[in-house]
């Protein structure tokens, strides 16, 4: 399990072709590489997939921040079903 107060590691991840680096902190990592294996997804297609629904917005924030969010929201999603289920 990662460590909760670390600082940011950068990675870098290919979206479409093009390779860019990504900051986040080693929690958000982890989440991301969790969601990718429960998808059955490489993870740099989970954060292309990320990325699109980004461009969508009308406001798109920056890629790391929306990843962020995107967890955060996926988190929430799934607590919902969990409680629907109960």
């Amino acid at each position: 399990m990662a460590e909760l107060y670390h600082p940011p590691v950068k990675r870098s991840v290919e979206i479409a072709g093009h390779k860019t680096s990504i900051s986040l902190e080693p929690l958000f990592w982890e989440m991301l590489n969790g969601v990718a294996l429960r998808e059955g997804l490489p993870l740099n297609a989970l954060v292309a997939r990320i990325d699109a629904q980004r461009i969508e917005a009308e406001l798109a924030p920056g890629l790391a921040t929306a990843i962020r969010l995107w967890l955060v929201d996926d988190l929430r999603r799934q607590l919902d079903r969990q409680s629907a289920d109960q």
